[in-house]
């Protein structure tokens, strides 16, 4: 009965609009946290009733057969073999999540808990990746005259309830001066930038200058930073478990790095993750 109200709820995602998915999964999100995957995966052990098959170590296995591989291409690498000189590359492919549930319980019935845990697995990535997608597609184009590097956008996850989304974006004028707008779950971060928040203080170089200091964009409370080395870098806690991360090079203040950022919504993006 519990996998059967997983398929039900994991269906009715799939009718529901992207933002709507976000607030429900963000439920699986406030379980599962920052823990590891491990611990994500025990928790849909129990899901199943705490039963496991063989089926759950093909990893280790594949592990296994890829560094025989690589060992002997190794081996009989030599003068003789060609070299590649191109190929059409991967093609980027997010999971079915509708396919996979429907896998997950074909999965099940058959007892092959690991294969069913997979799907489920997948199913949940490939729900994160469509609302990834959906908040890059909502990044402005241009920001401070900069036009988006179209080649540069990325949407990356872990697959486990926002372990490790990350959606970025990069602006430039082609010559020297960018501006890279991430959004992110990261729990090493987000640890970073709260205590900087808690210490309630900023750091000061022996010359007098800031290295670091609070501000708020948008309401929000920021960090901002400075090194002539990298430039300006902004964190914004927008909820959470999120933030999101400006760094601009060659941003001639302060000032002009913080306008730059109130162009992009962060109350939109909050909403997006189902963040409170």
């Amino acid at each position: 009965m519990k996998f059967h109200y997983l398929i039900a709820f994991g269906a009715s995602l799939c009718l529901t609009s992207v933002g709507t998915q976000a607030q429900v999964l963000n439920r699986l999100k406030q379980k599962v946290g920052s823990k590891t995957e491990q611990k994500a995966g025990e928790e849909i052990d129990k899901l199943f009733g705490g039963k496991k098959n063989q089926s759950d170590s093909p990893t280790n296995q594949g592990g296994t057969s890829g560094s025989q591989g690589g060992q002997n291409a190794g081996n009989n690498g030599g003068g003789n073999n060609p070299s590649n000189k191109g190929g059409g590359g991967l093609i980027s492919t997010p999971p079915d999540v509708k396919q996979n549930l429907s896998d997950a319980l074909v999965s099940y019935k058959k007892n092959s808990y690991g294969e069913a845990r997979y799907s489920v697995q997948q199913a949940m990535l490939g729900v994160e990746l469509e609302i990834g997608n959906k908040i890059l597609k909502s990044l402005p184009e241009s920001v401070s005259g900069l036009n988006k590097e179209v080649e540069s956008d990325q949407v990356t996850s872990a697959g486990w309830g926002w372990a490790g989304l990350t959606i970025q974006r990069e602006y430039s004028d082609k010559k020297d001066k960018q501006l890279t707008a991430t959004v992110a779950n990261n729990s090493v971060w987000m640890a970073g930038v709260n205590a900087y928040l808690t210490s309630g203080g900023y750091a000061q170089q022996t010359n007098g200058e800031q290295n670091w200091k609070q501000t708020k964009l948008k309401g929000y409370r920021a960090i901002i930073e400075y090194s002539d080395g990298s430039g300006y870098k902004l964190s914004v806690p927008i909820g959470q478990s999120s933030l999101m991360v400006f760094e601009g090079v060659n941003f001639a203040s302060e000032q002009e790095i913080m306008k730059a950022a109130e162009v992009f919504d962060l109350d939109g993006i909050k909403k997006e993750l189902g963040e409170q």
